[in-house]
């Protein structure tokens, strides 16, 4: 059992938080003021295992840390979390930094010469950040078998050991396919890719579908 921080309280955070209580650890999810009523509502659903607070205190509370904020206020909320709750731990970042562009589309704030996660990873050089899960619908993050069939959720990172562990999270949620895509850098594009979901999401009517990686010979 692991106690886990969650920093924020929309969808994304609130499905992974029941899914790792699910799975027996301890959740503290935070939000800018503790009471949030988000927040409070989903711990009234998960029991004793379920907590709340503010960013500070779910960052302190966390062994690991996701960050599940929108990404356009991401820096602000970890900021808020404080660098002495986050510094050795390591953050999984779930977030994309997107932005309405011509409607109904969404476009990167962050993009080409630079990431969310690799922002984060300058502003706290001795957190270990890892992306992962930010390029499909927060039910799939946590139940792949959504979809049927084969596919992939893709990861990166600087610290090798830290990667190590996100896979094993991956696969309590049940990721059998982990795509390892190298270093931070690569969450370039991974959190560009996020915009090809709502397209998709309007062909199918439907969030759970997934990619697949094919390699031919």
């Amino acid at each position: 059992m692991m106690k886990i921080g969650i920093l924020g309280t929309g969808m994304v955070g609130k499905t992974i938080g029941s899914k790792l209580i699910e799975l027996g650890h301890e959740v503290k999810m935070g939000s800018r003021i503790a009471g949030n009523e988000k927040a409070a509502e989903w711990v009234k659903q998960n029991g004793s295992a379920a907590a709340e607070g503010t960013f500070e205190d779910a960052a302190a509370f966390g062994e690991i840390v996701f960050n599940c904020t929108a990404g356009a206020v991401s820096l602000e909320a970890l900021e808020m979390a404080g660098a002495e709750n986050l510094n050795g731990k390591i953050l999984i970042d779930v977030a994309n930094p997107l932005m309405r562009g011509e409607l109904p589309s969404l476009v990167p704030s962050l993009s080409n010469t630079t990431s969310l996660s690799e922002e984060i990873q300058r502003a706290y050089p001795e957190v270990k950040v890892v992306k992962t899960l930010n390029t499909m619908h927060c039910n799939v993050m946590v139940n792949p078998l959504l979809v049927p069939g084969e596919h992939d959720v893709f990861i990166c990172g600087d610290e090798k050991d830290a990667k190590a562990k996100v896979k094993e999270i991956l696969g309590w949620f049940g990721w059998q396919s982990s795509v390892d895509l190298g270093g931070l850098t690569a969450a370039r594009s991974t959190e560009m890719l996020s915009i090809l979901w709502m397209p998709l999401f309007s062909l199918y009517s439907s969030p759970n579908f997934n990619l697949k990686v094919m390699v031919g010979k």
